[in-house]
């Protein structure tokens, strides 16, 4: 449900958003789960499954929580450089998440990104829902 760059291409010293809990990952067994890939400094910042998470505690579904994540990180994208020609953020973050009802949903800053889904059915591969339209070097 989370992904780091592992070893390869770790700048030496950076920790990732993965390990730190409510940054890349978020659980609790009540509500759901968020889990992501992309920029995980833009997780670090907003702390984006944590705020998942409890959103849909207050009730918001799946989608709808992780796309209030994906506007904050919008809202958080402040320097040059990393801003595109739109002055939307020029790279991607995509959030898996799961509520205990087993709700679901994938959403993602752009389009053309998938999340897997195996259920009852078998496996699937699903869109994510996007929060930006084009692409992110546009």
């Amino acid at each position: 449900m989370t992904t780091t760059s592992g070893l390869a291409w770790k700048v030496p010293g950076r920790v990732g958003d993965s390990p730190v809990l409510g940054a890349g990952l978020y659980v609790d067994g009540d509500i759901g789960a968020a889990g992501s890939t992309g920029r995980g400094e833009s997780n670090l910042y907003s702390v984006c499954s944590f705020l998942i998470v409890e959103n849909m505690r207050r009730g918001l579904h799946p989608k709808d929580a992780g796309l209030e994540a994906c506007r904050r990180i919008k809202a958080n994208t402040v320097e040059k450089r990393l801003l595109n020609s739109r002055g939307e953020p020029n790279f991607n973050v995509n959030f898996y998440i799961l509520n205990a009802k087993g709700e679901h949903a994938g959403v993602a800053m752009y389009p053309e990104s998938e999340y897997a889904l195996c259920t009852e059915d078998g496996p699937q591969t699903l869109p994510s829902e996007p929060l930006l339209d084009g692409k992110p070097n546009d």
